[in-house]
């Protein structure tokens, strides 16, 4: 009897350790999974892929016990305060993604200094050509230290930027000035030690919404910021893959969307399937020209941001850029086809950076070239189509 007592007493210590043991470890590995991601996202930019990516990182759950809690906390931030309470109101993003309730744990954030308090992580979702001028009006508040990720697909006209760069050069013109800077006394310089990074890939803002599944390429310099993006934004229906190739990643995403408006053309047109696998491939390897002349790796361009991402570009029925090109194919001026799309085409204005960049590293690109011709130009479509098909033969 005795022993049966000391026996049930030492199984009850042994059973509380090895409770205490596999609370430890599930603790541990609570911490570990924190250190892999961000659990405070400011998302700049009320966009459809902004609004999307925050009801993405709102439904993400993980156990505390018996129950399942948030595990990021996720703030938007609009440049009109109006338009961005409006969105706050209605719950829905009625111009950009609507026919989506956004999650009651999202928050609005209109202040500019606010939206970067108590930030590990900033989210810049802000068209190309209007990125400059956002990131100055925020640059004062920016904190040292907190990564940005871009979502944008573009090239700034004029500077030929990419939209990391355009967000670095803005920041480091904001320096923090120690002491009064007055006449006669010396004047010091912080220099910002922010990280960049690019979220990219096939991903129809839609589609996300719907969630079904996707892939997305999260690119860096910093491998190690790479994957802690990785982990952020992966979840059951979007799988993130991580590069290096920050350039290569951001010249696929800006250029595949010419060529989607040349698919557009296509379809518009009713050229065929022939033609349109025609023009993704040549399209494809014009792209990679130039990426490869700028300095990226050519087996980004065979990846999901290039070959990827252009081929959802080129045929999904929704996509501004191919459904611009469509309309221009049916008949419409450039300037008729695009009064009548609600969000901006980043494709125009891209293909006036991009001819720029091509003729800057003396790349051969007459897809992007006759697509130029027909926007600003006044080119026929059907002379642009009859010119490509004209030109001189060689091997592939």
């Amino acid at each position: 009897m005795g022993d049966t007592r000391i026996d049930i007493v030492a199984s009850r210590r042994f059973n509380a350790r090895a409770m205490e043991h596999k609370a430890g470890k599930s603790q541990t590995a609570s911490h570990e999974r924190r250190a892999t991601r961000y659990e405070n996202v400011s998302i700049i930019g009320d966009g459809g892929m902004g609004t999307v990516l925050a009801m993405l990182l709102c439904e993400k759950t993980e156990a505390d016990g018996e129950q399942q809690v948030p595990m990021h906390r996720v703030r938007m931030w609009g440049y009109d305060g109006k338009q961005l309470a409006e969105i706050e109101k209605d719950r829905e993003n009625k111009r950009f993604l609507p026919g989506y309730k956004l999650p009651a744990s999202l928050e609005f954030e209109p202040d500019d200094e606010q939206i970067m308090q108590r930030v590990d992580l900033v989210v810049s979702a802000v068209p190309c050509q209007f990125i400059r001028g956002v990131w100055t009006r925020l640059k004062d508040r920016v904190p040292g230290g907190v990564p940005i990720v871009s979502v944008a697909k573009g090239i700034e006209n004029g500077t030929l930027l990419r939209p990391t760069q355009i967000i670095a050069e803005v920041l480091a013109s904001s320096c923090v000035v120690r002491g009064a800077g007055c006449e006669g006394q010396d004047t010091q310089y912080a220099i910002r030690d922010t990280r960049y990074a690019v979220l990219s890939g096939p991903t129809i803002a839609d589609e996300l919404a719907r969630r079904l599944p996707a892939t997305a390429c999260a690119a860096s310099n910093d491998a190690r910021l790479a994957r802690r993006i990785q982990y952020t934004f992966n979840c059951p229906w979007l799988r993130v893959y991580t590069n290096t190739d920050i350039v290569g990643v951001e010249l696929a995403s800006a250029c595949k969307n010419i060529i989607a408006i040349a698919a557009g053309i296509i379809d518009g047109v009713g050229a065929g399937d022939n033609a349109k696998a025609a023009l993704l491939t040549r399209g494809l390897a014009e792209i990679t020209r130039l990426g490869v002349a700028c300095g990226a790796k050519p087996q980004t361009f065979v990846g999901l941001t290039g070959m990827g991402d252009l081929v959802t570009t080129c045929i999904s029925p929704t996509g501004r850029n191919r459904s611009f090109g469509e309309r221009i194919g049916r008949g419409q001026s450039p300037q008729q086809a695009e009064e009548v799309t609600h969000s901006v085409v980043e494709g125009i204005a891209t293909c006036k950076s991009v001819a720029a960049l091509a003729e800057r590293h003396r790349v051969e690109m007459p897809i992007t070239q006759a697509v130029y011709q027909v926007l600003f130009e006044g080119k026929p479509v059907q002379t642009a189509i009859a010119d490509l098909m004209k030109r001189r033969l060689k091997s592939e």
